[in-house]
């Protein structure tokens, strides 16, 4: 059967390359997905900073608790996003451990030299060099608080050296140093530079006082490291935290290489899935129109005896070579792809500079088996019938196909519909991940059933639109209505690669839209003051109540920006969050404040948007019970709940409570009110000079710069959802143009009992604008019923928008691809005698 399918598709290279081209950009998609998720899973960060240490003590991400399902309790980890420390006993504790020789504490300090202030700089204590190891190059250790030592990264471009002199920020605040000497690891590595002040100044700069933010064990030579990597286990789950072995160090030494990781893995696992599925609904559409098209000479050779699994195994030979070839071209392509994704991913800040795309093998391996499982599957199906009627009915069966499907199928359509408007409801009952998780199973469910109640679909707009298509194209209208009619079955792959087009792209696409709309809306709306104090260093908190002494300043509100972990109905969830100064927050900000008041936000109280209250179940007064980004938990009081969440976060918290719990205990910004014509303007703008970088700037300029982040923020989504629409638009024309080069008999026979070539053209034109409306309305109306359904259920808004250029650009683009993809091969047809076209083989 291999030597017959290997012929086969040598001389039916036509209807081969469409399922081809299927496979091979199915695998390239898949195979693009699978190495991201396969790449992040391989990447541990740069473990040299702690290079010496046999095992690294931090705390890099937290535990929950959740729900208890069948008795076992369900627990979520989750990074935490302003780096954990460790208490400083630990460090007491892991050194009295028997065969460790030293237990140091490191302590990393955010820093920024004037003499390289775009160079990722991070400040230590001299102990930490053991870690590493470092050793020095030239001059001496620090002696003084107001000496440092630099390493070679940061010496080389600055030329900096013993004797040399540079400007230091760290805290909000601008220090004069002496370069006492340089220090060096003996070999290349990535990441920050480091460096150095004397231990005891590095514990007077750390916001986080009695902690350490890691803690490495140097053994002994003779140590039994097992036992001691045991206690040094012990001890760590003791203190809460975590003890990172071998290339593990990595991510305790750059926790921002765990949050890569995180990103890839989620990123590329769930657009994988998002992939698989149209991938599945492409490829199982794709084959089965090819073996439909066959049915003819299938047909005959079950009439030659041929039997049913003779017939079956060649068509499954057929598609698994075809999916071998698929993997020959898919799998460099997608690793190509992989790389133009990870380039851009990084410049865009999404991941480090070091991620690299690692394996391929675990993934190709995966992608091929998926999609040649997908295809086997299709194929098989699709033949059942063909191979099963018996050989003296074979010629006449495989003339007309059944019109519709059976009973079986009717009942899975109708199900999956049903599903789908069952998750509406879930949809609207949540929020978040939860509600957008519960939304994208609706809308495949909604294409699911769709692709499986298509042919009843099509023979009801065929009956609908026939008196239309009668009336605008005359006798080759009436002619296209009976073709649609017949060809109800036929048409099947075609009307789902449409939906799935328009019904993904016009949901997926524009809900990035409503949030990154709605986000910007509230900021602005959100925002009183007329001026923002700002310092790409940060800000000390001292900095807002010298703002209020300025003369004809009204108001000033510190904000510091961090991130929180939250309990949801499922699974925790990490929700940007701020601190305030809430003296005269009321006018500088409105975040629309719907019960209680800032004014009660003190120590110990939070407030709450209205989303995430509901979303925790928490009420006014409620105690709500959460982690700070630093993973300590806090039990605080809701004293109110607003509506802005999108623009300033889910939380709102005195500033005083995170005080210690972010990475640099500043502020990001200072919103600042004057009075009207106050004359302010000269004495804010010397006030910014007293801070390193600081400057003066009009907060719609901030609302644009939060435009901007927000939508580098929503451009992995759009990126991802473009390369999985153009996919399904992609094999949607591919379908039509096999679909049309199949219908060459047809149209000739048509012309010899005298169609004319122009009554033959409008009847496929006619044919094309019935199927395609139907395709269009269909689809449209499952993206408007999603997007609408989770755009109230995140935003709260009720209608979403969407910008005429983009649904303007979705359906045209489809259209113009879809008539595209029609009309060429038919003007081709129509170009053979029908003679001639009456041979050709279908």
């Amino acid at each position: 059967m291999l030597r017959l399918a290997a012929q086969t598709l040598r001389h039916r290279t036509g209807g081969f390359l469409a399922t081809f081209a299927a496979l091979a950009a199915g695998v390239a998609v898949l195979m693009t997905c699978a190495l991201l998720v396969e790449s992040g899973w391989r990447h541990q960060g740069d473990p040299h900073r702690y290079g010496a240490a046999v095992a690294v003590v931090a705390d890099r991400d937290l535990t929950v608790d959740g729900p208890t399902v069948l008795g076992e309790t369900e627990r979520t980890t989750v990074l935490l996003p302003e780096r954990g420390s460790v208490p400083g006993k630990v460090a007491g504790d892991l050194a009295d451990v028997p065969g460790v020789d030293r237990a140091v504490g490191d302590r990393r300090l955010v820093v920024t030299t004037t003499a390289a202030p775009g160079l990722p700089t991070t400040g230590h204590g001299w102990s930490s060099t053991a870690l590493a190891p470092y050793r020095l190059v030239s001059g001496r250790p620090p002696r003084s608080d107001g000496e440092i030592a630099v390493d070679a990264r940061l010496a080389g471009p600055t030329r900096l050296g013993p004797g040399a002199t540079t400007e230091v920020v760290t805290g909000g605040v601008s220090r004069t140093y002496e370069v006492s000497g340089v220090v060096g690891t003996g070999g290349t590595a990535s990441g920050r530079a480091a460096l150095f002040f004397t231990d005891a100044h590095a514990a007077a700069l750390d916001p986080h006082p009695g902690r350490y933010d890691a803690v490495g064990v140097l053994t002994a030579p003779d140590a039994d490291r097992d036992a001691v990597l045991a206690e040094v286990r012990r001890i760590a789950d003791a203190a809460g935290a975590t003890a990172y072995t071998g290339d593990d160090r990595g991510i305790a030494a750059e926790p921002e290489s765990a949050a890569a990781r995180s990103l890839a893995l989620g990123a590329g696992a769930a657009f994988a899935g998002y992939a698989a599925a149209i991938v599945g609904f492409v490829v199982a559409g794709t084959v089965g129109l090819s073996v439909r098209h066959r049915r003819r000479d299938l047909a005959l050779l079950r009439a030659v005896a041929a039997t049913p699994g003779q017939v079956r195994s060649m068509l499954l030979a057929e598609v698994g070579l075809l999916g071998l070839l698929a993997g020959v071209v898919g799998v460099p392509t997608g690793l190509l792809a992989t790389r133009q994704v990870r380039d851009a991913l990084v410049s865009r800040g999404f991941l480090p500079d070091d991620f690299t795309v690692r394996g391929g093998v675990l993934s190709a391996a995966a992608v091929v088996v998926t999609v040649a499982v997908v295809a086997l599957l299709s194929a098989w199906i699709a033949a059942l019938r063909v191979s099963r009627i018996r050989p003296t009915e074979a010629l006449g069966e495989a003339a007309v196909e059944p019109a519709t499907g059976g009973r079986a199928r009717l009942v899975c359509g109708l199900a999956c519909v049903a599903g789908a408007f069952s998750l509406t409801v879930l949809t609207c009952a949540t929020d978040g991940q939860t509600a957008l998780g519960a939304a994208m199973g609706m809308l495949y469910l909604f294409v699911l059933g769709v692709a499986l109640l298509a042919p009843w679909i099509n023979q009801g707009a065929a009956r609908l639109l026939g008196p239309v298509l009668r009336t605008v194209w005359g006798d080759s209208g009436y002619l296209a209505a009976a073709n649609l009619r017949a060809n109800a079955r036929g048409a099947v792959a075609v009307l789902t690669a449409l939906v799935l087009s328009v019904g993904l792209g016009g949901t997926v696409w524009f809900l990035q839209d409503n949030l990154e709309r709605q986000t910007v809306a509230q900021s602005r709306e959100g925002v009183l003051a007329q001026y923002a104090l700002t310092s790409g260093t940060g800000l000390p908190a001292s900095a807002a109540a010298e703002a209020r002494r300025v003369p004809g300043v009204a108001a000033a509100t510190g904000v510091r920006r961090t991130s929180v972990v939250v309990p949801d109905r499922l699974e925790p969830q990490t929700v940007p969050a701020q601190g305030i100064d809430p003296l005269g927050a009321d006018r500088t900000l409105d975040l629309r404040v719907r019960s209680g008041s800032l004014d009660a936000l003190r120590e110990g109280t939070v407030a709450v948007s209205t989303a995430r209250a509901d979303a925790a179940g928490w009420r006014l007064g409620d105690k709500a019970r959460l982690w700070l980004g630093d993973g300590t938990p806090v039990t605080l009081r809701v004293v109110a709940l607003y509506e802005r969440g999108w623009g300033f976060g889910d939380v709102t918290l005195h500033r005083r409570t995170l005080d210690g719990h972010t990475v640099t205990g500043l502020d990001d910004r200072v919103l600042i009110r004057t009075a009207p014509d106050s004359g302010a303007e000269g004495a804010l703008a010397e006030l910014a000079r007293r801070y390193p970088g600081g400057q003066v700037t009009d907060t719609a300029r901030l609302t644009g710069e939060l435009a901007e982040d927000v939508a580098v923020s929503g451009w992995l989504n759009k990126m991802l959802v473009t390369v999985l629409v153009g996919y399904a638009v992609l094999a949607a024309a591919n379908t039509l143009v096999m679909a049309a080069l199949a219908r060459t008999r047809e149209l000739s026979l048509l012309r010899l009992v005298g169609v004319t070539r122009g009554q033959a053209k409008r009847m496929v034109h006619a044919e094309q604008a019935g199927l395609l409306g139907v395709a269009l309305l269909i689809g449209a109306a499952i993206a408007a019923v999603t997007l609408t359904t989770i755009v109230r259920a995140v935003t709260g808004a009720t209608v979403p928008h969407v910008p005429a250029t983009g649904w303007t650009a979705l359906l045209g683009g489809t259209t113009a691809l879809a008539l595209l993809a029609t009309v060429v091969p038919v003007t081709h047809i129509l170009r053979t005698a029908p003679v001639e076209g009456m041979g050709v083989r279908e």
